[in-house]
């Protein structure tokens, strides 16, 4: 006890004395084929070797002396795999590196010394940045805790009725009797059903596939939270199909989701959302609506007052800032950035509104974590056209341009709005391009577009 005390007593005066090394907690989260392992990967890289980081003012006035990678904080997270990443994306054979199916975390820690008036005042800091990685999907889940069985059964079917992804998953669940007996041959096929389903709707660049943990399982893979599917209203008599799967479905909530937001969410102060805008704008108008809707899914994971899980386990506590990316600039010619901002802008900006209320800071930025492109002009039909060029998987270099974007970002969105399947005046493509090999002077991390930018946003006020 003695000893426990004057351990206690020691901390205390250290803190007292500066002692005391402030942490700052960022979370990294975004939808699917947003990008979160390379921002990740190309932050850390370029804070290390900070010469393509002049948008940071603790950069360009000297006050960072020194960065470097520590043992992640938490005994048990898995260490985010930052070496193996980097030499993925810069090694001889350059490739993307595999997506994120967990949490896990990275610390890095940052000597820092002021300049100016306040040399005299205060000495060198050491702060330290824990970045905390883990899927979007996940986040979707936070609108769960809100809706019973019925309520989100309700939602999930009909937003697949309008899906063709959906179309064996429907002829299944017709054939199915819900206040029948429980038969778990059955259940596992719905539930099997609805995952092949998700796995579809995520691959045609939908954004809102609950619950996510069915995408991403885990060790969990097969257990009963995890087998259950949505099923039209009804009764549900005690030992039915409906009753079974309404049990399933609070434990999924009560096993999987409160425990994410309890362990992690809730220790997060700074907060990245990257968003495959691209992708969403080439899979057409009812994608994009689909991304707007999880937008503001999103931004609930930042509003406690609207949940009183969160308003429990948060108790006060708000994420100060949160950054909403637009990834892959590098796919578009530099003169269309400004029109993918304010895409960007205006798919959150219910979500957005509604964070600013909350007191969060928010920004939005078109940005590229890695480029992967250089810019060119070629002649078509006697006229000049701005275009990209980028290495191909086939390994064929091409000039690219996927179609320009509208001047106003409404145009897009209503037309999601109205219901349409495709595009009224235009066509939007990606390419799959892979990293260009580079040859990286000492001192530079590598390319990207804005970057720094969106790290003087999150962390910069800190330095």
């Amino acid at each position: 006890m003695k000893d426990g005390i004057l351990t206690g007593l020691g901390r205390a005066g250290r803190r007292l004395t500066g002692g005391f090394e402030p942490t700052l907690r960022l979370g990294v989260t975004g939808l699917s084929r947003a990008g979160k392992t390379v921002f990740i990967t190309s932050l850390v890289a370029n804070l290390l070797e900070r010469g393509r980081m002049p948008g940071m003012r603790s950069v360009t006035d000297g006050a960072i002396k020194a960065v470097w990678l520590q043992p992640q904080p938490s005994d048990t997270l898995p260490r985010f795999d930052y070496e193996t990443n980097l030499e993925t994306m810069t090694g001889p054979a350059p490739d993307w590196p595999d997506s994120t199916r967990a949490v896990s975390e990275l610390r890095l820690s940052f000597r820092v010394e002021p300049g100016g008036l306040l040399a005299g005042v205060r000495g060198p800091k050491t702060l330290h940045l824990d970045i905390v990685d883990y899927p979007g999907e996940w986040l979707l889940d936070l609108s769960l805790l809100e809706k019973e069985f019925d309520d989100w059964s309700a939602d999930a079917l009909e937003r697949a009725s309008r899906r063709s992804e959906a179309t064996a998953f429907r002829e299944a669940l017709e054939g199915a009797d819900p206040e029948a007996p429980f038969d778990i041959r059955q259940a596992t096929a719905l539930a099997e059903g609805w995952t092949q389903y998700l796995h579809a709707a995520k691959a045609a660049g939908y954004s809102d596939c609950s619950p996510g943990r069915f995408l991403l399982p885990g060790p969990m893979e097969g257990s009963p939270a995890l087998t259950f599917a949505p099923l039209p209203p009804g009764e549900a008599p005690k030992g039915s199909l409906r009753a079974e799967f309404r049990r399933r479905y609070e434990a999924y909530k009560r096993e999987i989701v409160r425990p994410f937001f309890r362990d992690h969410f809730a220790r997060i102060d700074r907060q990245i959302v990257l968003v495959d805008a691209l992708g969403a704008i080439h899979a057409g108008p009812q994608a994009v609506e689909d991304l707007r809707r999880a937008m503001a899914d999103v931004l609930g994971a930042f509003r406690p007052g609207r949940n009183a899980f969160l308003t429990e386990i948060l108790r006060g506590k708000r994420v100060e800032k949160i950054l909403f990316a637009a990834t892959k600039a590098d796919h578009l010619h530099h003169t269309q950035h400004g029109r993918l901002t304010r895409i960007m802008e205006a798919l959150v900006t219910d979500a957005k509104a509604r964070a600013d209320y909350a007191g969060a800071q928010t920004a939005a930025i078109a940005m590229a974590s890695l480029r992967a492109t250089t810019e060119d002009q070629i002649e078509v039909n006697g006229e000049m056209a701005n275009v990209v060029r980028g290495i191909l998987r086939d390994g064929r270099r091409a000039a690219f341009s996927p179609g320009e974007l509208p001047e106003d970002p409404r145009q897009l969105l209503a037309q999601g709005r109205q219901g349409q399947e495709d595009w009224l005046g235009g066509d939007y493509e990606v390419m799959d391009i892979l990293p260009q090999p580079l040859t990286l002077a000492p001192g530079e991390g590598p390319p990207h577009i804005r970057l720094d930018r969106a790290a003087e946003f999150l962390i910069g006020d800190k330095l």
